[in-house]
């Protein structure tokens, strides 16, 4: 398949990817009506809601009509083994609920995140905020698109007009307020924006923030759909030493990583 004939498919995939998003985040609110969701806990001590399940099998199912022939690796799946993961060329990696923290206290910070990956990169990403109806999408060669308000928009990465160096930090994590020399270009004074979930990512490719640092812990079904909607609104995703990102290892834990837009002149 040419380049062109593959960008033509990925344009055909992203529609029903953001339609099957829309409906895993319809069942998620039904959920987040409820006063007092059940809440059970996983091993390493992260929550699990019926909203994430409900999610998941929406998703699951969806995919296996789209693409029957890839595979599926969804953090609520069963854990499949390395050896049978490495021989994918592509697959979907999906978090079928990514801030499930933020969704317990309801600050409608969440997202349901969709990513098809190829040869362990992200091609082609959803990010879903059903709480505030708020669409991500992109696809390489299609560019990145916010769905806000019923209206479409193509977004680029961008520096505030001031040049205070905008860093976005975790709602639900420890920040990184005291170490940020090496990613705000030594900006002594920055401006910080807090939010949950893959929509800090969000943030940077639509040019409301200039670099989101993560040294904590995440999961590749945290970052990738959210890594292609920044990539293809022209900014940059690596780990703190500048390397690429890898998925698909042995153990997905993610590395530290920058998310960045324009580089600070």
């Amino acid at each position: 398949m040419s380049g062109t004939e593959e960008e033509n498919r990925l344009r055909e995939l992203l529609p029903r990817v953001v339609q099957l998003a829309r409906q895993a985040g319809e069942a998620v609110m039904r959920m987040y009506a409820e006063v007092n969701p059940a809440v059970e806990y996983k091993r390493d001590n992260s929550p699990l809601t019926q909203a994430d399940l409900a999610s998941h099998h929406i998703i699951g199912e969806g995919l296996r009509r789209i693409a029957p022939e890839w595979p599926i690796l969804s953090e609520e799946s069963k854990e499949i083994p390395f050896d049978e993961r490495s021989g994918w060329q592509r697959f979907w990696l999906v978090d079928p609920l990514d801030g499930t923290k933020e969704f317990l206290k309801r600050n409608g910070e969440f997202t349901v995140n969709i990513a098809l990956m190829e040869q362990g990169r992200p091609i082609l990403g959803v990010v879903y905020a059903p709480a505030m109806d708020r669409m991500y999408y992109a696809a390489r060669g299609a560019g990145a698109w916010k769905v806000e308000g019923g209206s479409a928009a193509e977004i680029r990465i961008g520096r505030a007009a001031h040049g205070r160096t905008r860093v976005v930090t975790s709602r639900s994590h420890a920040s990184m307020e005291d170490n940020l020399g090496p990613y705000t270009g030594g900006d002594a004074a920055c401006d910080f924006v807090t939010m949950g979930s893959s929509l800090k990512f969000c943030l940077v490719a639509e040019g409301a923030a200039d670099v989101y640092p993560r040294t904590g812990p995440t999961m590749e079904w945290d970052t990738a759909a959210a890594q292609c909607v920044v990539e293809q609104a022209g900014g940059t995703v690596t780990d703190i030493e500048g390397k690429p990102m890898i998925y698909n290892k042995p153990v997905l834990l993610n590395p530290g990583f920058v998310a960045r837009g324009e580089t600070k002149k």
